[in-house]
């Protein structure tokens, strides 16, 4: 059995990596009876920490929101994992958080065991980031809107879109990151459909307005749908086809903000992209490297027989006497 000090850091450790737990859950966890757990509970409570308790059969134990954060216990993994984040952080996509990341960081490093800041050190070390020119967005404006799609308040914001600048009334639903741009995926109330907005589009901090009830989402998979809003629905060509190759091999030469992929078995996968011409789709499609079959649409297969064509002529060239046209 743990000691009484050492007990108490590890139920402060098992209440901050689960929302809700059972006093049964803590005590099997602890090696201890619940009547222990109800003790130590009241312990945490005296040295300031908001432990709230729900009686019954579905009541629990649950670390609440204090005046103060608490400190966080991690583990080695997680400590690691943390550090890496913010010396990321310090460079991301997100504008206002650099100076607080390292702030962060240097906490944390100061505590760090000397093992687990020479495993931070070395991926530092040995790590070069290349940081194209992104754009950024706000970090008040990031939080306020996860606070609104968590707490289902309706945002109203301005929007500088492909039809100019516009004031958007949504319900929001969730946000996507694509390691380049954060996207909101939302009920446009005055469009009465789902949209997807680049949040570098806007401006300012949405204004919160009143609760709403979450409406059927889209698609089960918000990725899966946030890469497919992305990859076909804003062009003017719309292919599908089916590679044969698998699912895997077709992600690693393509990019999931560009297409969207869907495995049909083990060795095909069906691939649908968008494009605003035939002529750039054709050669997309050849630098992929994968046989394919067009599906649709009949005009894509017509181009890509006469680009064939055209690319069979230039090559048997080399054994034309000079200046003889092709065969057509």
């Amino acid at each position: 059995m743990l000691e009484t000090s050492a007990r108490l850091l590890k139920l402060l450790s098992l209440l901050q990596v689960r929302r809700d737990w059972t006093g049964a859950d803590l005590a099997a966890r602890l090696r201890v009876d619940v009547r222990t757990v109800r003790r130590d509970v009241d312990k945490l409570r005296t040295l300031g920490y908001p432990v709230n308790a729900a009686p019954g059969v579905a009541g629990g134990y649950r670390l609440g929101a204090g005046a103060e954060l608490p400190p966080l216990l991690l583990d080695d993994d997680e400590a690691v994992a943390v550090a890496v984040g913010l010396r990321t952080a310090a460079n991301g996509t997100v504008a206002g958080i650099e100076e607080t990341s390292v702030r962060a960081l240097a906490k944390l490093e100061q505590v760090l065991p000397h093992r687990l800041r020479r495993r931070v050190n070395a991926l530092q070390a040995h790590t070069v980031a290349l940081t194209p020119t992104v754009a950024t967005v706000d970090s008040q404006t990031l939080t306020a809107i996860a606070g609104a799609c968590r707490d289902h308040q309706r945002l109203r914001f301005a929007y500088a879109g492909r039809e100019g600048d516009t004031k958007r009334h949504v319900e929001p639903l969730g946000l996507a990151h694509t390691g380049r741009r954060w996207y909101l995926v939302a009920w446009d109330v005055d469009k009465a459909d789902w949209r997807t907005f680049r949040l570098d589009r806007i401006p300012e901090e949405p204004t919160l307005g009143a609760r709403f009830t979450p409406r059927e989402p889209p698609a089960e998979d918000l990725a899966s749908y946030v890469s497919r809003q992305l990859s076909v629905a804003p062009y003017t060509y719309q292919a599908k086809l089916v590679m044969h190759a698998p699912l895997e091999e077709v992600e690693i030469r393509t990019s999931k903000t560009s297409v969207h992929l869907e495995r049909l078995d083990d060795e095909r996968t069906l691939l649908t992209v968008g494009s605003p011409s035939l002529e750039e789709l054709g050669l997309w499609i050849g630098l992929i490297g994968i046989d394919f079959d067009v599906r649709e649409p009949p005009e894509l297969a017509e181009h890509l027989r006469v680009l064939g064509e055209r690319f069979l002529d230039a090559a048997s060239s080399v054994d034309r006497p000079g200046g003889t046209p092709p065969r057509r």
